[in-house]
């Protein structure tokens, strides 16, 4: 197997099922967001398992809201929110899997962000993002404009840095002789 030859799935060849399905949607997504796209992957081109749309990061909201209830896609359910860290600039993609409960499909929604840079939260269209974008922000440092509780998720807070970046020491270690003190406001109704 090289590179080129497309992943097999546990429930078949998706590109089979559902390429004519993603033909029809990303026509759709072209004609909403045409200057807003900087970018399309499709499995018979890219070795991927799913359509990828790479979206400008200002008009990430209001492409989630469109794949979400636009009849033909409806991509109600927001199954990971992810980045990875590129090394170049723009260093990092903000990383949207969606499924379609109603139809069957997924699709990949990318957004590039430069260093220091931020995106708007998504949790207005998916409050089940906030947590994954607290993770995103602890382990990459990626801050979410609007976010209702941008705070780490997984570290300490007072660990200093980003644990996924590739920049990070592979010996990163920090070590804290007292436990971590308690927020009190944390404990309020």
């Amino acid at each position: 197997m090289d590179i080129k030859t497309r992943p097999r799935t546990l429930y078949g060849d998706w590109l089979e099922q559902y390429g004519a399905t993603w033909k029809t949607q990303l026509e759709q997504i072209r004609a909403r967001f045409g200057d807003a796209l900087e970018e399309t992957r499709t499995p018979e081109e890219y070795p991927t398992d799913v359509p990828i749309v790479y979206v400008r990061k200002d008009r990430v909201v209001e492409m989630m809201e469109f794949l979400k209830s636009e009849p033909g896609l409806e991509y109600s359910f927001l199954a990971d929110l992810t980045a990875t860290d590129e090394e170049v600039e723009p260093r990092f993609e903000i990383v949207y899997n969606l499924y379609s409960k109603h139809k069957g499909p997924r699709i990949r929604v990318k957004a590039r962000v430069r260093d220091g840079e931020e995106i708007p939260t998504i949790t207005s269209v998916w409050p089940g993002a906030n947590w994954a974008e607290r993770e995103v922000y602890d382990m990459f440092g990626v801050r979410f404009t609007g976010h209702p509780d941008l705070r780490r998720i997984l570290m300490d807070v007072r660990w200093e840095g980003h644990p996924l970046r590739k920049d990070y020491p592979l010996r990163g270690y920090q070590v804290f002789t007292s436990p971590e003190p308690v927020d009190t406001r944390l404990l309020e109704d």
